[in-house]
């Protein structure tokens, strides 16, 4: 079947581009200029991907806000931002409002698809685990202060539950299947399913610091190890 992305992007020459490219490649193409009318869209029904830019027209934070939006509307469709912005500030941001990637629009249409393609894979792994059935004693696993709903997919921090996004949630099971044992980037790449520059990793580290400390101020259970990766440690 085929998937349906939703491309909003305010540059009209882009957005064609974009729509036509993606469509060649075997995809169902909706495509929004700006954040009225993809919302619109949103909420009348979910699409399999949504691909943001972050300037909107009149909104030069545009692509953020509908992205909190769309997380609120649902929490696992997978979101990518395609855009211009290629400072740390703009990519840390991006993550820390719920998109699962974050790209630049000087990458090729290639790179893209794979992007893609691992971001869908993840949402089918997760549709196909909502659809088991239910075992707490199996899908619950406890660490300190920290529990992980596996089948739910949820993180809770003393009972809590932690505001992560999918690849968010799958670093941190990595980290904790194994507390005390450093994990590089490459492996947690592999564990959330994404091939990224380990600088995209460290943005995701520093959201779930950022998230965790949002219910616990005195958090301090990841650890950066200097040329390794990270390490979960029971404090």
């Amino acid at each position: 079947m085929r998937k349906t992305i939703a491309l909003v992007e305010d540059d009209d020459v882009i957005r064609e581009n974009y729509a036509e490219l993606l469509t060649d490649e075997g995809f169902d193409v909706i495509a929004f200029a700006d954040r009225p009318s993809a919302m619109t869209y949103f909420e009348r029904r979910a699409p399999d991907l949504a691909i943001l830019d972050i300037g909107l027209n009149e909104e030069p934070e545009g692509g953020f806000h509908l992205c909190t939006d769309l997380r609120r509307l649902s929490p696992h469709l997978p979101i990518l931002f395609l855009t211009s912005h290629s400072s740390e500030i703009d990519k840390i941001s991006g993550f820390r409002l719920g998109a699962d990637d974050y790209l630049t629009k000087d990458i090729s249409i290639e790179f893209l698809i794979v992007r893609i393609d691992a971001l869908l894979r993840r949402y089918e792994n997760i549709s196909n685990k909502q659809e088991e059935p239910n075992n707490a004693s199996v899908n619950q696993r406890l660490t300190g202060d920290l529990s992980i709903d596996r089948n739910r997919l949820v993180v809770f921090w003393n009972d809590r539950p932690v505001d992560l996004t999918l690849t968010q949630f799958w670093i941190v099971q990595e980290l904790t299947a194994d507390p005390g044992q450093a994990k590089s980037c490459s492996a947690l790449m592999k564990a959330a399913n994404i091939y990224v520059e380990p600088n995209t990793i460290a943005a995701h580290i520093k959201t779930i610091r950022t998230r965790f400390k949002s219910l616990d101020p005195e958090f301090n259970c990841i650890k950066s190890e200097r040329g390794i990766g990270y390490r979960w440690v029971d404090v």
